[in-house]
């Protein structure tokens, strides 16, 4: 009989082994916290001075200036600190786009306009760079979402699945929330000039062309929402006798109203448009962008349709707009009433989120609407009110210590809990900070 190289099975036998224990560390039990002496802000009721927020395997076990600190619990001194839910980025590509320049590294857009069945959480790498910055800035958890990044990539209609995500963990399964929160779709637009990535210059393109292109996008997603319907409506009256059809099954939650559809718009004709799809084919629809939103609030108003933000900080999109158009429109929608979220909608300036809140709060929106802007109102938009967005009794333990208003640019995170764990605040951008800092 040959011998044979004992090398391969023991490297198996290593490789079984490491991962066994990986597993095992990653269901090791949470330690318990207490976080005593600073300002609470729950967001479910007033401000708690000097009290405690009790952290138990993963979860908030309880808040307030009498709660009961057990014996076995790590104690954080938060006296003269404040104590608020983790921020939450509800529109990003963080863990899809490490140097957006560089296309090997952007997996947001895949081939294709219609791609339903993709999930963004199959792509998320957990290593990214990205995720230590973002996270130093107070975020905790983010909703990636697929179909609309990519230096000069082209953009789906139909995107894919947003999926929640905590920004920790050494794998996607430590990391997830919730793999589809979303079905994103990028309105299609009528605009005749547009930048050429080939020429670096704009091009001018007839308005009749324009038109017909819009026309065919919009009728195929109105395609594929009824054959959707059929779909659903076959697999509960007959399962099993059909073959398959992914992208079909992918929508078949939103054609039953299951999952909302988060419609990229900006100009208000095509909010508009949106809209009366959404109504005619009763899907769940949050506006996301919408630059022009305040010229159909109204219409927001009536359909009962939540809006996400982008950047405060960035020029009004017309030349002719008022210089503070899109720091106030934030504040303008909320009170008319329409419930009003603000994200980062990029990778590399997610960590800019509070400031974006802050600046809203700056031009009219209320300062703890501003702070629930980035807290609990994406959170209940997006149906994971139950799990995050306040400092209560049952929920997730993503929670964040700072020493002072998160809005603030000067403010620091010193403690931040993910999933119940406390989690390092290190980062590239910090290590380079100390690193040039030291320089002779």
């Amino acid at each position: 009989m040959r011998n044979r190289n004992p090398f391969p099975l023991i490297l198996s036998v290593a490789l079984a082994w490491l991962g066994f224990a990986m597993i095992s560390t990653a269901q090791a039990p949470h330690t318990t916290y207490a976080i005593r002496g600073g300002k609470v802000y729950t967001l479910a009721g007033p401000p708690l001075e000097d009290a405690t927020v009790l952290i138990r395997d993963g979860k908030i076990a309880a808040v307030g200036r009498d709660v009961s600190v057990p014996a076995d619990a790590q104690v954080i001194d938060a006296k003269g600190l404040q104590v608020y839910p983790g921020i939450f980025d509800s529109v990003t590509q963080a863990g899809l786009e490490e140097v957006p320049a560089v296309s090997a590294t952007v997996d947001t857009v895949e081939l294709g306009l219609f791609d339903p069945d993709i999930v963004a959480a199959d792509g998320v790498h957990p290593e990214s760079e990205h995720i230590p910055v973002i996270r130093a800035a107070g975020i905790t958890h983010v909703l990636t979402v697929p179909g609309i990044g990519g230096f000069g990539a082209a953009r789906n209609v139909i995107g894919g699945q947003a999926s929640a995500i905590n920004l920790s963990g050494w794998t996607l399964q430590q990391m997830l929330i919730q793999k589809s929160v979303a079905m994103v779709v990028n309105w299609p637009t009528l605009e005749t000039r547009s930048f050429s990535f080939e020429t670096f210059s704009m091009t001018e393109r007839p308005f009749s062309e324009v038109r017909r292109e819009y026309q065919k996008r919009v009728d195929t997603l109105a395609d594929w929402i009824e054959r959707a319907r059929h779909y659903a409506e076959a697999e509960q009256k007959a399962p099993g006798t059909f073959t398959p059809d992914l992208k079909l099954a992918a929508l078949a939650p939103v054609v039953e109203g299951k999952l909302p559809l988060l419609v990229l718009a900006d100009k208000a004709r095509d909010i508009r448009h949106a809209v009366e799809f959404c109504s005619q084919h009763k899907l769940r629809m949050i506006l996301a962008g919408g630059e022009e939103a305040y010229k159909v609030e109204d219409l927001l108003k009536k359909n009962n349709i939540p809006v996400v933000f982008g950047s405060t900080l960035e020029s009004p999109p017309n030349e002719d707009d008022p210089y503070d158009l899109l720091r106030a429109e934030p504040g303008r929608l909320a009170a008319a009433g329409i419930e009003v979220a603000l994200a980062s909608f990029n990778t590399s300036f997610s960590r800019r989120l509070p400031q974006y809140a802050g600046v809203a709060a700056a031009y009219g929106l209320p300062w703890e609407e501003a702070v629930k802007a980035i807290t609990i109102t994406p959170a209940r938009i997006f149906g994971l009110d139950k799990q995050l967005g306040t400092l209560e009794a049952g929920k997730m333990a993503n929670v964040i210590v700072t020493t002072g208003d998160p809005l603030e640019l000067n403010t620091q995170v010193r403690y931040l809990f993910i999933d119940g764990s406390e989690t390092s605040l290190d980062n590239k951008q910090l290590e380079l900070y100390k690193k040039y800092k030291a320089r002779p």
